[in-house]
């Protein structure tokens, strides 16, 4: 199946946006986060457009990094209810 060019560029970005897509392509399959995208895009300049403001990725960063801190969470509490414990690997350089 050929996808469209903005669904082939979110699939390898690396940007909130792209960590959005492949988020949502995990979730509701390939057509509907393609949608998703295009409407949080969307809103995204709209905002933009209506207050005149400059874009600031910082924004939605913290975002990215707070939903990585639910996800985290949300797998300890998974793992604990299974009589798990997990052990963050050392950081290797």
């Amino acid at each position: 199946m050929v996808g469209t060019p903005a669904q082939g560029t979110l699939h390898h970005n690396q940007s909130v946006l792209g960590h959005y897509y492949r988020r949502m392509r995990a979730k509701l399959g390939a057509p509907k986060a393609i949608t998703a995208t295009a409407h949080k895009l969307a809103r995204v300049l709209y905002h933009l457009l209506t207050t005149g403001q400059p874009y600031q990725e910082s924004i939605f960063a913290e975002r990215e990094a707070q939903h990585q801190q639910r996800s985290l969470f949300s797998l300890h509490s998974r793992a604990r209810a299974l009589g798990y414990q997990l052990i963050p690997l050392a950081a290797t350089t």
